[in-house]
């Protein structure tokens, strides 16, 4: 028994002993924390010392104490980056301050005045700055908000967006009309500058245009298809059936440039004339008195002689007569079979050799003939002499529309800051965002 009480008596007068030694370790602390703020003014050094202090402290018993903690985090508070950091060092001060007034005896005392004062200015702290971050949580809620809403328009705009681009691979140049070929997957198309298409891929495999005409092939060679768009009239129509023209033609063969007169000409196989085409008046264009024609030519000793069966003879070799192209040319077939030989120049008797000259000649318009040598165009005159380029008609467009690829590959036609696509007009992005700005 006597042990017993011997041992609790030691474990007693150690934790005395433990806590004596705390107590002392804990107004060192408090002291410095004191002597930072009367010399220097520094509570942040004073609350490292307090709460050092603290760490040996189980329970403030002392007013003094709770005061003093009070007064550093009041103080401490400004320092901090954030509100809710304030809040928290404020929030530790009306604690203290509470504590000091459970201490408090005397509540009429100065310090407790002082103390209550305070008090006061801690609550009314907390009120402000709990204010001030409930104001910055709603704004930042406000510019969620807003950033979701911003985003909702950006969404809806790409989407109209899409719906308004133009997918296909290529979009080429409009001309002075406003009409310029489109090309998907290697067919083509015409559109025009509003958006709208006017014909759509999938059934042409090749198109020329020149001096404001379309010409759309299903093959790119001997088309048996062709379709031709006037974009001055905005008129297209459907060629003939090359059989309509001669009914041993199964294709078009060569298809030259349309020229600014609305004619075409093409060279069908199995004939030994090419074909002519009016766009306009929707007629193959031939010669209207043929014997009369060859009697001019007879008289003006340009052909020696000619049949009724429409052949003439030149330079003592008869061929068959192919009708004209405009400008007093006139080309020259092979009686035994359908080979075009050449193109005879009424103007000065001049012969073409279609074998090593030109091959294929187009329509007579402004004082040119379009013509293919070695599978390239190039340009002559009524004599055959090669003579400067042809200019499109059409070949400047200055209207108002511009054409802006995306990086989808797919085209935007731009109109007075609007996407357009027929009727339908989309504003760019920040007019969008600007005018949807207050819904």
């Amino acid at each position: 028994m006597k042990i017993k009480l011997f041992t609790l008596a030691f474990l007693l007068s150690f934790v005395v002993s433990y806590s004596q030694s705390n107590k002392e370790i804990a107004n060192v602390y408090l002291k410095r924390a004191k002597e930072a703020i009367e010399t220097s003014v520094d509570y942040e050094t004073a609350l490292t010392y307090f709460n050092k202090a603290m760490k040996f402290t189980d329970t403030i018993t002392d007013r003094k104490i709770a005061h003093l903690g009070s007064k550093i985090h009041y103080e401490v508070h400004h320092k901090q980056n954030t509100l809710e950091e304030q809040l928290n060092y404020l929030q530790i001060a009306q604690d203290y301050s509470k504590q000091y007034f459970l201490l408090a005896k005397n509540k009429g005392s100065e310090e407790y005045i002082e103390n209550t004062e305070e008090y006061v200015l801690i609550r009314e702290t907390i009120e402000e700055v709990s204010n001030e971050i409930k104001a910055e949580n709603e704004e930042k809620l406000r510019k969620e908000k807003e950033i979701r809403r911003i985003d909702s328009l950006k969404a809806t705009w790409s989407k109209q967006s899409e719906s308004l681009a133009i997918k296909v691979d290529s979009l080429y140049k409009f001309n002075k009309n406003g009409f310029a070929l489109i090309e998907l997957d290697g067919s083509y198309g015409l559109i025009n500058d509003l958006g709208e298409t006017i014909i759509n891929t999938g059934k042409y495999a090749d198109a020329l245009q020149f001096d404001g005409y379309f010409v759309f092939k299903n093959k790119k060679d001997n088309p048996t298809k062709i379709f031709a768009y006037d974009s001055s009239s905005k008129v297209g129509a459907m060629l003939p059936a090359v059989s309509d023209f001669s009914t041993l033609s199964t294709n078009y063969g060569m298809v030259m440039l349309p020229r600014g007169n609305g004619r075409i000409v093409t060279y069908p196989n199995n004939v030994k004339e090419p074909l002519v085409y009016d766009v306009s008046s929707k007629k193959f264009v031939r010669v209207a008195n043929q014997e009369d024609l060859l009697k001019d030519l007879k008289k003006a000793d340009v052909i020696d002689k000619y049949n009724k069966d429409g052949e003439v003879k030149v330079d003592k070799e008869w061929y068959v007569f192919g009708g004209h192209l405009g400008g007093g040319v006139h080309p020259l077939y092979s009686v035994e079979d359908y080979k075009l030989q050449y193109y005879l120049c009424s103007i000065d008797g001049n012969l073409i050799d279609a074998s090593s000259d030109f091959g294929y000649l187009g329509y007579f318009y402004q004082n040119k003939y379009q013509a293919m040598k070695n599978n390239k165009t190039v340009w002559v005159n009524q004599n055959g002499t090669k003579v400067s380029d042809a200019k499109s008609e059409t070949a400047v467009y200055g209207g108002d529309s511009k054409v802006r690829k995306l990086n989808s590959g797919a085209y935007q036609i731009l109109r007075d800051n609007m996407i357009i696509k027929g009727q339908e007009k989309l504003p760019k992005m920040a007019d969008f965002l600007r005018q949807n700005s207050g819904k």
